[in-house]
């Protein structure tokens, strides 16, 4: 019987290709992008489980509120590692990570040096805590002793070969000697570690051996005995502020008590986070690398399953829209003795043949669209071909879509009555239309909904690139490593100020782009040790021409100048210190802070001036209270470029570059190109929304196209003898057309609130945001409108068209 079923099935489906095509379309598409998204969600929630004991390591962080800045960190003081150790049982081993960033490294019998982008201090215990092995080298002894680093497979292949690397000696940054004591492999991409290639011994970094509790530069991660709990050591870590970090600072605030820090409305709260969450579910200051957001997780889950919906559902509509060429067959199966279950199989295994096909179509699919998926996702995902869960799970699918997408046409069709069919009344009275009608109202309220939150997204994302930033970024290159040239960097730079397409240049090493900064607690001159008048400011180290390349707006007082010889321990701030410093900007000039709070003989900084805020963080962060001071140690020079070729200008720059620090690798960026990769996940997102949004609308276009088809044919003998009694071809349109008007817009007034929900949700986590416009709503209507008429347009005209008597001689 089987067998017979599969036979009629496809004999069926070859009897109308068209009809096939457009239902294996669909479902393909929908099948398509579920598969690829939900590859991409797989690799997200995989991050960093590939670690032994991923789930008993927990990494420490801290809220901080002090000096009018509230923030979170998701770094700590050096000694808390220590604490941690000796105050809880339940922790196994902690490990410490100190971030430097890239490196120039190389051998010391060569002048040419390669840059690594990713390096840091980690401590010995780091191999256990998350049970990494070594290729070469014994555990044991590798980063025990000072000036000691580990190399990841590809590092050592670059510099010597994985087998040679033991014992040999490398430089970094030109004065650093360190001895390679062992390789690891390189690590997996779906970790937090995964760009990171030199990791130095922390034995040899002094400051992760000072006992000073007022300074976060630690990333400090504890790995928990089996089986404990890790909430058990909560309220212990919130009393470290009292037992261990008001007596450290002590020499800074003398007698400053825990009552008093609260008091004066400041906290410092240590808590865990899983390292498995830490991928999607932190975003602190100091991350050791780019993290996504559980949020973006949540809104591509629902875009998956809202296209697998959407297929199914047009798949349902175009199944039932052909019903009726089918309805004297049903007639005949029953009155030949047809059962319904057995009528019910038959329909289910046609919708199964085309679930199959669709779902072979959607892996051709998904094959060709992954190398585009993974540029527009910043991926490097694959199919796993090799997997038999993968191909088990897709099997599982392709079944169950197949018999829920088969179901309601099956069940439709198989309550067929004979008598009715038979007399060909079948037309009035075979039911289901609300039915249709609510799938195709869902249909549509989903893609409204999509339509307004791309609009969204794209209005936000034009809001935050033609913003008034504070400063120019336009037209600015920026040279990094300069401190490869050592006490020639001056020169360097004058040489490349004489150039005639240079118009400023400046030396330093924070610029308004995504960088690792640290602050520093400022106190006035007058009650230097209040804490209630402190003042948490970054610190930026600059030089004279800081202010005119950058195109900062200075408000009251002045820039640096060299005329001035005390401009040395003179700081320019900007309008949020002033904020919270509380008073009018002209009488902020002159008023004298320093960072040595407590020391005996403190150093003073005088303020000669403030600049309008310009934003140095995402705009989901609100600006921070900032200082420049004169700085004598540079590791990058910015350079604003006039306008014309900047392929020729980077030539020179280059050929300058190659004489003042030879062997040595010349690294640029534009200061535009790292603004834009800040907000690369919202370009993303955008372009996401965008691609899957068109993708609905087309299924959904399929699905109003199959209830039009339905409609019209549902409706011949009505349109025959409307023409009949002289009824034009317009007018039967209209009549046609809008009925489907009402069901849009039904789905219009559904989503629009939704959308707006939605969006304002996730406009929240933007400190600096655009006001959802009415406009969004009224074209996200129109829109919809329009796609609907052009698709029912089709099928009504090509039913109004038809001769009446060909329509009344309809059975």
């Amino acid at each position: 019987m089987f067998k017979n079923h599969i036979k009629i099935a496809w004999r069926n489906l070859k009897k109308q290709p068209f009809f096939t095509f457009l239902n294996i379309f669909g479902l393909a598409i929908g099948m398509a992008g579920g598969l690829l998204i939900s590859l991409y969600i797989y690799d997200e929630l995989s991050f960093d489980k590939m670690f032994a004991d991923a789930d008993r390591i927990h990494r420490i962080n801290v809220d901080i509120k002090f000096g009018g800045e509230a923030r979170e960190f998701a770094v700590t003081p050096a000694p808390l590692a220590e604490a941690v150790d000796n105050d809880f049982p339940e922790v196994e081993l902690t490990t410490r990570f100190r971030t430097r960033g890239s490196a120039l490294i190389r051998k010391t019998d060569t002048e040419v040096n390669v840059k690594e982008l990713q390096t840091t201090h980690v401590d010995s215990t780091f191999f256990k805590v998350f049970g990494i092995t070594l290729l070469t080298g014994d555990i044991k002894t590798a980063l025990k002793s000072p000036n000691t680093l580990v190399l990841t497979k590809t590092a050592a292949e670059k510099h010597f070969g994985v087998n040679e690397a033991l014992g040999q000696v490398l430089l970094l940054n030109n004065h650093e000697t360190y001895t390679v004591t062992g390789v690891i492999d390189d690590l997996p991409k779906n970790s937090f570690l995964r760009d990171h290639t030199v990791f130095m011994a922390m034995a040899g970094y002094e400051d992760s051996r000072i006992v000073n509790w007022g300074s976060n530069n630690y990333q400090t991660f504890a790995k928990l005995i089996p089986f404990a709990d890790v909430d058990n050591i909560q309220e212990p870590l919130r009393g470290f502020l009292g037992k261990y970090v008001v007596p450290g600072v002590q020499q800074f605030m003398p007698g400053i008590t825990e009552e008093q820090f609260k008091a004066a409305g400041n906290h410092l709260i240590y808590s865990t986070i899983p390292l498995t969450d830490i991928h999607l579910k932190s975003d602190r200051v100091a991350e050791i690398s780019a993290n996504n957001d559980i949020k973006s997780i949540y809104i591509l889950s629902f875009i998956a399953i809202f296209l697998i919906v959407l297929a199914c559902v047009n798949f349902m509509n175009l199944s039932t829209a052909h019903s009726l060429k089918r309805a004297k067959e049903v007639g005949v199966r029953k009155t030949l003795g047809s059962k319904k279950g057995e009528l019910i199989r038959q329909f289910l295994i046609e919708s199964g043949l085309v679930s199959f096909g669709a779902l072979l179509f959607a892996v051709v699919l998904a094959i060709i669209a992954l190398p585009f998926f993974n540029s527009l996702a910043d991926k490097a995902i694959s199919i796993p071909y090799s997997s038999p869960i993968f191909w088990s799970i897709i099997l599982a699918s392709g079944i169950v879509l197949g018999l829920f997408s088969g179901s309601y046409p099956a069940f439709f069709m198989s309550k067929f009555r004979p008598v009715k069919v038979l007399k060909g009344s079948s037309g009035a009275n075979l039911g289901g239309g609300k039915i249709r009608n609510g799938l195709v109202i869902f249909q549509f309220a989903i893609s409204v909904f999509l339509i307004v939150s791309t609009l969204v997204v794209y209005q936000q994302l034009k809001y935050i690139q033609n913003k008034d930033l504070g400063f120019s970024k336009d037209q600015v290159l920026i040279i990094n490593d300069v401190f490869a040239i050592g006490n020639q960097v001056t020169s360097f730079k004058d040489e490349v100020k004489s150039l005639g397409f240079v118009k400023s240049a400046t030396l330093s090493s924070f610029f308004p782009t995504p960088s690792s900064r640290s602050d520093s607690v400022f106190t006035p001159e007058e009650g230097a040790s209040d804490q209630e008048n402190a003042l948490s400011m970054q610190r930026w180290g600059v030089d004279y021409d800081y202010v005119q390349t950058m195109g900062f707006k200075i408000i009251a007082g002045r820039n640096f100048d060299r005329q001035f010889k005390n401009d040395s321990t003179s700081i320019i701030i900007n309008e949020s210190a002033l904020s919270v410093i509380g008073i009018p900007a002209n009488e902020a000039i002159g008023k004298r802070y320093t960072p040595d709070m407590g020391a005996e003989n403190p150093k003073y900084y005088t303020i000669i001036g403030v600049v309008k805020d310009f934003h140095f963080s995402p705009f989901r962060d609100e600006i921070e209270s900032l200082s420049l001071h004169l700085g004598d140690w540079a590791y990058s020079l910015a350079i604003k470029l006039e306008a014309g070729s900047f392929s020729n200008a980077i030539k020179s720059i280059e050929n300058i570059w190659n004489k003042a620090a030879p062997g040595q690798p010349f690294d640029y960026y534009f200061m535009e190109d790292s603004f834009d990769k800040t907000y690369r996940s919202e370009q993303r997102l955008s372009h996401i929304f965008f691609i899957f949004t068109t993708l609905s609308i087309l299924i959904a276009c399929l699905g109003l196209f199959g209830l039009a088809a339905f409609n019209a044919e549902k409706r011949t003998k009505e349109i025959g003898v409307r023409k009949v009694l002289g009824a034009s071809v317009g007018q039967i349109t209209y009549k046609l057309t809008i009925d489907f008007l009402k069901l849009v817009g039904v789905a219009i007034l559904i989503s629009l609130p939704l959308g707006w929900f939605a969006m304002d949700k996730w406009l929240e986590d933007f400190s600096y945001r655009i006001q959802i416009g009415w406009w969004v709503f009224i074209l996200a209507a129109f829109l919809a409108a329009l796609i609907s008429i052009l698709t029912v347009s089709y099928q009504s005209i090509k039913a109004a068209v038809v001769n009446p008597v060909k329509s009344l001689k309809t059975e």
